[in-house]
């Protein structure tokens, strides 16, 4: 990992190339993008079946589209008894930390007969996009069913590509027949998308988007956005750890390397004011990199976004900690709590050093769907609130409308909006 004294320039620099990893830098596969989603709308299953036969080397048809229950219980006799344990240990996790953010209904009723209120409602219909071959994630299923179960949506499908032979990788339909996911199709990618936004003869339009993918599906979830909502446009993980001379350099070279082996686009970042703890992580950075099994994935992201800055004092780490605004962030001090309350932006905070990242991806119960490439400045976490809508409630008797009904008049036309102003009038004319 390089080291870098951090400065104006380098921070400017390090901003920069960080930002090159953001899925609106890939603007050349937009028309891609743009040509499937619109064959699908306007051919729907067809289109859907001649993609995947392309991409994924797959004879799809409206006959084996969608994932049988004969399917689902091969899974389960393939799938490690251990694996589906811990599984469902960490689904209760999950379920538990959701369900405390579960929002209800209220109103507020006064006696001169006005009533101001907000109904919850949970979404009708949300698609899950779950990545296949080698980023087979059983733990993104858990992460984005849960929540919208807690919520109350009333149907959940989910979309993943298939392998050549039709297979869906068995960790993967195991989660989803545990979260309870509804119906599951064999189709990925950009199509997938498509299909979940606009609809087709075998896959329903849904009012909902989430979970993680390729490129090309995150430029397809942008695209169709408006149509459908969806939770986010994700880019590449990333971890920024922020220690001082009291952490482990041996923990903190691990931590950063656990997301580093995602993809070559991954960023892993140490912030530190020892220039010793740099030198050692660094050496232990090296050392595991030799070992372990995903060697040139590691070498490629720590070449491209890993870096070690070491910085003046603690206030500096903290301001391009919240410049950066990491999906995942950890914090490996003498006093790390009372570091955590400055900082302001950060998809989920890790405290302490026996709080390591991977903690949040499996098993604490946070999820894991955040906010990447700067964006936790304003985006959340995924969480219930994604699964559920708001309405005002609003209720006036005539005696509390007469008290205020000549101010409404008078606001209404100061906008030269006489007709607002008339629908109030009326209610009051001799």
């Amino acid at each position: 990992m390089r080291t870098i004294k951090l400065d104006e320039q380098s921070r400017k620099n390090v901003l920069e190339n960080l930002l090159k990893r953001s899925p609106n830098q890939y603007t050349e596969y937009e028309s891609r993008v743009n040509t499937i989603l619109a064959a699908v709308k306007e051919e729907k299953d067809a289109a859907v079946f001649s993609y995947t036969k392309q991409f994924d080397g797959y004879d799809l048809n409206a006959d084996n589209i969608v994932v049988t229950e004969e399917e689902i219980k091969a899974a389960y006799d393939e799938i490690d008894a251990g694996l589906l344990e811990v599984i469902r240990k960490a689904m209760k996790n999950i379920r538990e930390y959701h369900e405390k953010q579960r929002q209800f209904s209220w109103f507020d009723s006064k006696p001169d007969g006005t009533i101001l209120g907000q109904k919850i409602t949970a979404l009708q219909r949300v698609g899950v996009y779950v990545p296949g071959g080698k980023a087979a994630y059983p733990s993104s299923v858990l992460m984005n069913v849960i929540p919208a179960k807690v919520a109350g949506v009333d149907e959940i499908v989910m979309t993943t590509p298939p392998g050549k032979d039709g297979k869906i990788y068995a960790g993967t339909l195991v989660a989803a027949k545990e979260a309870g996911v509804d119906v599951i199709y064999k189709v990925g990618g950009a199509q997938a998308i498509a299909a979940l936004a606009y609809g087709t003869e075998s896959i329903p339009k849904v009012d909902k988007i989430v979970g993680p993918g390729n490129i090309y599906v995150a430029l397809a979830k942008k695209a169709v956005y408006g149509h459908v909502s969806i939770d986010s446009i994700a880019g590449p993980s990333e971890i920024l750890v922020i220690a001082d001379e009291t952490a482990n350099p041996r923990y903190v070279a691990a931590d950063l390397l656990s997301q580093a082996e995602h993809d070559e686009l991954a960023s892993a970042i140490l912030v530190t004011t020892s220039e010793e703890l740099a030198k050692k992580v660094s050496e232990e950075v090296d050392k595991f990199v030799a070992q372990l099994s995903r060697k040139s994935i590691l070498e490629a992201s720590l070449e491209n976004y890993g870096y070690i800055l070491i910085a003046d004092n603690m206030d500096d780490v903290i301001d391009i900690a919240n410049d950066i605004a990491s999906e995942h962030l950890e914090i490996v001090t003498k006093d790390p709590f009372t570091t955590m309350t400055k900082i302001r932006n950060a998809g989920a905070i890790f405290i302490g050093e026996y709080s390591s990242e991977p903690l949040g991806d499996y098993f604490a119960g946070p999820n894991h769907v955040l906010p990447t490439n700067g964006t936790a400045k304003f985006f959340s976490a995924l969480s219930v609130d994604d699964f559920i809508k708001k309405s005002s409630i609003i209720s006036y008797s005539r005696e509390a409308l007469e008290v205020i009904h000549k101010d409404i008049i008078s606001f209404a036309e100061a906008e030269s909006l006489t007709a607002h102003a008339n629908s109030i009038k009326v209610r009051f004319e001799e």
